[in-house]
């Protein structure tokens, strides 16, 4: 008896996984099985090594018979056994399922959100989920974190609010001294009631920008069309008359008319400081010589965009579209 046991023992000490080649020296904490009738030392396999490899064998199917590569004993596998519930008021078979299936269900449909309510795909009725009592401590945590979240897209948003706010009352006190002058600028916003400049001053870039956004050019060129065949009575051969009427795109089609705006109206005050200063330099007030040289570019450049939409109306208008080319026979 005594040295049977000390061959078993031997044997024990001597065992070698078959399928990573380990032995009890390379880890002692691995759990170890006899899944077959083989014998030796091929007949120990780590628990770890053996589900890897009947996974791969299975392929995804858990019912699928796996046996043994040496001996072709089939493998004995046990499953836990499953919790069942009823959790909606389907009715027959498919008002049961696996508590564990479920749980995978449901997080597939929380996506992360542990608070999200699911309801049953057949019937509807919302599931009833339950959480373990919350200690004192984790639950004023978990109702900061709950606080903190909704109140961040508010905060977030006030903040974004307020950096615009604050950027528009910049560029206006900026534009304030830039048209009247440094010192004469900040002698009126000194002067003034601090409340009138916090009105005010954000006011500055939005008429500025709703200025920008009035196409006046596109009504003086309608009215150019309009009574350009009364002006050829008149006047004679002053204008040509058009082959057909092209179609007009709309500005709202232009993708860049958004930017153009925007940096068109912000850039206005300086542009109209320059042409100012070089046009009417014998003009001794700022502010003056700033409204001037605005009206002058504005209509400068007015008459610039009215004669080029024109042209580009005309060559449109007298577009042609020629024949095909025939090919030469061979």
């Amino acid at each position: 008896m005594a040295d049977q046991r000390a061959v078993v023992m031997q044997q024990i000490l001597d065992r070698s996984c078959w399928v990573c080649f380990a032995t009890d020296e390379d880890d002692r904490s691995a759990e170890w099985v006899r899944p077959c009738r083989c014998r030796g030392s091929t007949k120990w396999v780590h628990q770890t090594c053996l589900q890897r490899w009947v996974d791969e064998k299975q392929r995804g199917n858990s019912t699928a018979r796996v046996a043994c590569p040496q001996c072709n004993a089939e493998y004995l596998i046990v499953f836990p056994k499953l919790e069942w519930v009823r959790p909606c008021r389907c009715r027959g078979s498919t008002k049961w399922v696996h508590q564990t299936c479920l749980q995978r269900w449901v997080d597939e449909k929380q996506r992360g959100n542990s608070t999200a309510r699911v309801a049953c795909p057949q019937c509807n009725a919302e599931y009833l989920i339950v959480f373990p009592k919350l200690g004192p401590v984790v639950y004023v945590l978990d109702l900061t974190d709950r606080l903190i979240s909704k109140a961040c897209p508010f905060a977030a948003a006030g903040i974004m609010v307020g950096s615009i706010y604050w950027t528009a009352v910049t560029y206006g006190a900026v534009t304030v001294m830039q048209v009247v002058g440094h010192k004469e600028g900040l002698d009126v916003m000194e002067r003034a009631d601090p409340l009138f400049l916090l009105i005010g001053l954000p006011t500055i870039p939005v008429m500025l920008i709703l200025g920008k956004m009035i196409r006046w050019e596109d009504y003086v060129l309608r009215l150019w069309r309009k009574y350009s065949t009364k002006l050829n009575c008149i006047f004679p051969g002053i204008v040509c008359p058009v082959p057909r009427i092209p179609a007009e795109t709309s500005p709202l089609a232009d993708h860049v008319s958004a930017t153009r705006i925007l940096c068109g109206a912000l850039v206005f005050p300086t542009i109209a400081t320059i042409v100012g200063k070089l046009m009417f330099s014998s003009v001794n007030s700022n502010l003056q010589r700033t409204i001037l040289g605005g009206i002058a570019f504005v209509a400068i450049k007015g008459a610039f965009k009215v004669y080029f939409k024109q042209q580009q109306y005309l060559r449109q208008a007298h577009r042609k579209i020629l024949n095909f080319p025939e090919q030469e026979e061979a």
